[in-house]
């Protein structure tokens, strides 16, 4: 909506110009009428539209034409006032006003124009038969009040009629010589219907109508209402109502008929409401929220924006089959204006045998964009009408703003789901293999993917001790000279080599200790191609003997030739490794079998929690007096728990040591 109206009155000398004005203010006729009356303001909580609202008057005997001018490109709507008993006033409407202001405005905007014929008290007939023509012939006439300053007869209409010309104007709705809605407008109502089918079966029913009323208007509709509704639209069109639901011809009917019969303030009100200005465009306040997001946060979408996501992939996985094939993706990008994903995110994300994405893939998608591009996400959850069909006040209420990481290492923990790995390795490592057997693809399925379908990016999820996180696997392009500090910033390197290239470990040592050896981020080695014969590689030292001089895990070997989908155990590991990063961990399996594991998932087990915190709390809350101090039963006692305490962790620490 508009911060303000601006209304201009203009029209020959002695038509009650400024009687109009000041008998709207004083609500009385006045005695005495000055050439010009000053600019009045009407405050928001006066006006029916709650909108501060300008009248201006113009005074040929007061201004110049040069401040006409001013006056007419500073208006939001212009009044064309004429006396109904003069006909040289009505004349001068075609011959001389509406040229003189249509010359000073664009043509592709022209400002809206109200006729208003003042002095209806001094003749008994109307003027509407001499005023219909000119009204036919110049669309950007709202229409026509005839009215008295001197009785108050419509002066609170005509302002009335002039407000609603500028908030809800009939233009960009409306095309009058061809009397049918403009295309603009019905694209916009089109997506609305789309985002209010929340089953996606071309139909709004009872229930999605009731939604839409009460989304739109505060209200809910009642059931006679809505039958009643149904049934115009019955009587006017054979195809609007189907299954007892209103079909997308029945609803731009209904909204032509509120439109024809001059009730387009209902129209604006749902258009509004979903987003559009005046334009008919997506308001930019709308697709982009204000989001502020800390230096070194990152951002993630939240349960409820999960939810919502389900909600829509479910609308339109037609055959449940948890996979979005072409024609459902675009059947979901529908309500676009263009189609957000490019041919890449098929190699970004999951898909299923016949290459189309499945619904992790499409969470991880939407999980990708959030963590890079968060206005991007908030711009695509505006078009699916997040904030309308979640009941949100914007998109920004789908976004979880991460706090600084560098909190999460002095707290040891995180509350972060999306990770971030960058990959380095010289090219023909086998860094891309390395992305996409992390999608569950091997070396055949590879081959089959174009190279200008080929990603930097891969995205999907690793369980760590239970929990689903995201891994996000970013390819870094080899650049020794010059990496940029986004390129550096990440959760977990991922230093790769080829096991069968001699050259190919030095450049991972060399961009560890150029740019990885003195900082904070986890890095482990990857001997790729694991299923070729190993060449020694030409550098001081063995990639073993590395790692256990900078106190790295040992080189993990990894292949993605294999005949079924490569493991996904060594991701796994990155994930643990970027969740804990204050953490050393000397196994670096995921079997949950071995005993490090087990001695892991027993200590965060919950039973392991609730006992430490009640012993916690008999131990300090107990009251020691000082003759428990000199009690040898209670010295007893506290050797015997030190004993077994002490017993209990040299247990574990052999157990630990035994596999070894």
């Amino acid at each position: 909506m508009r911060k303000d109206v601006r209304i201009l009155l203009v029209g020959e000398p002695n038509v009650g110009k400024t009687s109009l004005i000041m008998t709207l203010v004083s609500e009385e006729f006045p005695a005495v009428v000055p050439y010009r009356a000053e600019e009045i303001t009407i405050p928001a909580d006066v006006t029916p539209e709650r909108v501060p609202t300008h009248i201006v008057d113009y005074s040929e005997a007061e201004q110049t034409d040069e401040q006409l001018y001013q006056e007419i490109s500073k208006a939001n709507v212009i009044c064309i006032v004429y006396s109904v008993n003069n006909k040289k006033s009505i004349e001068k409407v075609t011959s001389h006003w509406i040229p003189l202001i249509n010359e000073r405005t664009d043509k592709d905007s022209r400002v809206p124009l109200i006729l208003v014929g003042n002095k209806s008290d001094l003749v008994e007939h109307s003027s509407m038969e001499t005023v219909l023509p000119i009204m036919n012939k110049y669309t950007e006439i709202e229409t026509c009040v005839e009215c008295s300053a001197k009785n108050l007869k419509n002066i609170s209409e005509l302002f009335y009629y002039a407000q609603k010309a500028v908030l809800h104007p009939t233009g960009p709705l409306y095309c009058p010589e061809k009397k049918e809605m403009r295309s603009a407008c019905v694209r916009a109502l089109a997506r609305i219907f789309k985002v209010s089918d929340l089953d996606n079966d071309g139909i709004l029913n009872d229930h999605e109508l009731t939604f839409f009323q009460r989304t739109c208007f505060n209200t809910p509709l009642a059931p006679q209402a809505l039958e009643d509704v149904k049934n115009v639209v019955r009587k006017n069109l054979t195809d609007g109502v189907r299954d007892n639901g209103l079909t997308l011809k029945g609803f731009l009917f209904l909204h032509t008929l509120f439109i024809q019969r001059g009730r387009h303030e209902t129209t604006w009100a749902v258009l509004r409401r979903f987003g559009y200005d005046d334009d008919l465009e997506l308001h930019q306040d709308y697709l982009f929220p204000l989001l502020k997001i800390p230096p070194d946060c990152t951002t993630e979408l939240n349960h409820n924006a999960y939810l919502f996501l389900q909600s829509v992939f479910d609308k339109h996985d037609k055959d449940r089959d948890y996979a979005l094939s072409p024609e459902e993706l675009m059947d979901l990008f529908d309500v676009f204006p263009y189609v957000p994903w490019g041919l890449d995110v098929n190699s970004t994300v999951c898909t299923n045998d016949q290459g189309w994405i499945t619904y992790q893939g499409y969470l991880s998608q939407w999980t990708l964009t959030t963590y890079l591009d968060v206005q991007r996400c908030l711009e695509y959850l505006g078009y699916l009408g997040y904030s309308i069909i979640a009941e949100q006040e914007s998109q920004a209420s789908a976004i979880a703003v991460t706090r600084d990481k560098k909190h999460d290492l002095q707290k040891k923990q995180t509350q972060r789901n999306v990770f971030r790995c960058h990959v380095f390795g010289i090219t023909g490592s086998g860094k891309t293999g390395f992305l996409q057997g992390f999608l569950g693809r091997n070396l055949v399925r590879q081959r089959a993917i174009k190279e200008e379908h080929k990603s930097y990016y891969a995205i999907s999820t690793a369980h760590v001790y239970g929990q689903e996180k995201y891994l996000l696997l970013h390819e870094i392009f080899p650049d020794f000279d010059f990496l940029s500090e986004t390129e550096l910033s990440c959760d977990i390197v991922c230093l790769i080599y080829d096991v069968s290239n001699p050259c190919s470990f030095e450049y991972c040592a060399q961009i560890f200790k150029q740019y990885f050896m003195d900082s904070k981020t986890p890095c482990m080695l990857i001997a790729a191609k694991s299923d070729l014969p190993e060449t020694k590689q030409q550098y001081c030292m063995t990639p073993l003997e590395f790692c256990r001089k900078h106190k790295m895990p040992p080189p993990q070997s990894y292949t993605c030739n294999t005949a079924v989908a490569p493991s996904k155990d060594i991701f796994i590991k990155l994930t643990t490794m970027a969740v804990y990063p204050h953490a050393r961990l000397r196994c670096m399996c995921t079997c949950n079998r071995c005993t490090f594991c087990l001695c892991q998932n027993f200590l965060n087990s919950e039973l392991v929690q609730t006992v430490r915190t009640k012993l916690y709390t008999v131990i300090f809350s107990r009251h020691i007096t000082h003759a428990d101090l000199k009690s040898s039963t209670f010295w007893l006692r506290a050797s015997v728990g030190a004993t077994v305490c002490a017993m209990l962790g040299f247990a574990m620490y052999r157990a630990l040591l035994r596999p070894r």
